[in-house]
């Protein structure tokens, strides 16, 4: 191929999805290098990836080899889906404000256009198109924000959603498409599809409460630009992650979520309470 391989995997679950996406890529990804290399870092291994999981809720849904821990996970997702970090968005009219540029929920949740507009409520508006017209082919959300992402140090590696409902055997389902410009294949993807798919569930049941009907989550597809293992990464991915793949069963290198579900759950006020001191 001439150019950035195109690689494509797809897997019941998001554990082996991922899993998945990773051998593929450390397979077949090209070498390049990157913006933030180091001295004597080797290349980066990267990609154009397609991974579709097929049903993201079924188990295993989580991989052991994810850099953080449940309850991260759990924090990381409250992030996305409930804004519970949205207050450490920097006031754009403050040039000594160094906090962040952004947050995905403020994106996607309170979505402002810089001329001093009433911040619009993309997946809300997703929703609503989806309930009203299941079939539409309108029903996506943005992040990047042209007057200020092109010249930002860190700009949003996710660009945009997109979602529909369909009709299988008298039951109804809503597929997600999620656009990523960048992704840390194997430092931050897990956590990216985790959340995501999550918030795949909070719009199901909004549509469902919307319509007056029950809509299923369906499959989800993670599409990523430039989805990439970094140099500096490589001795740890090829001694714990493909080491692991000879050691273990995929019974072993995984957990169902609903034997930490509750762990998960039960942690939830004490992030609520860090998340409020960060920022201060």
């Amino acid at each position: 191929m001439n150019g950035i391989p195109v690689l494509h995997v797809e897997a019941d679950c998001i554990a082996r999805a991922w899993e998945r996406s990773l051998v593929e890529l450390h397979r077949n990804g090209c070498r390049i290098k990157t913006q933030y290399d180091r001295q004597g870092d080797p290349e980066s291994r990267d990609c154009t990836m397609m991974l579709t999981v097929a049903d993201p809720l079924s188990e295993p849904m989580i991989h052991k080899d994810l850099p953080c821990g449940p309850e991260e996970l759990e924090e990381y997702v409250m992030e996305v889906c409930e804004g519970i970090k949205d207050h450490l968005v920097r006031d754009p009219r403050d040039a000594s404000d160094t906090r962040w540029d952004y947050t995905y929920h403020q994106r996607l949740r309170a979505y402002g256009t810089g001329d001093g507009g009433k911040p619009f409520d993309q997946v809300e508006a997703m929703c609503r198109a989806l309930a009203e017209t299941p079939y539409t082919r309108r029903a996506q959300a943005v992040t990047w924000r042209v007057g200020e992402d092109n010249a930002c140090f860190d700009p949003p590696c996710l660009q945009s959603l997109w979602c529909r409902v369909t009709e299988e055997e008298a039951e109804s389902f809503l597929s997600m498409n999620v656009r990523f410009r960048s992704n840390d294949a194997y430092k931050a993807a897990f956590m990216n599809i985790f959340a995501l798919t999550r918030l795949q569930q909070d719009m199901a049941a909004r549509v469902s409460e919307l319509s007056g009907r029950r809509v299923r989550v369906g499959r989800y597809c993670h599409m990523v630009d430039s989805y990439h293992i970094y140099g500096s990464s490589f001795r740890e991915f090829e001694n714990r992650f493909l080491g692991a793949l000879e050691r273990r069963t995929f019974e072993e290198r995984t957990m169902r979520y609903e034997d930490v579900r509750v762990q998960m759950e039960d942690a939830r006020p004490a992030i609520l309470a860090k998340a409020r001191t960060l920022g201060r």
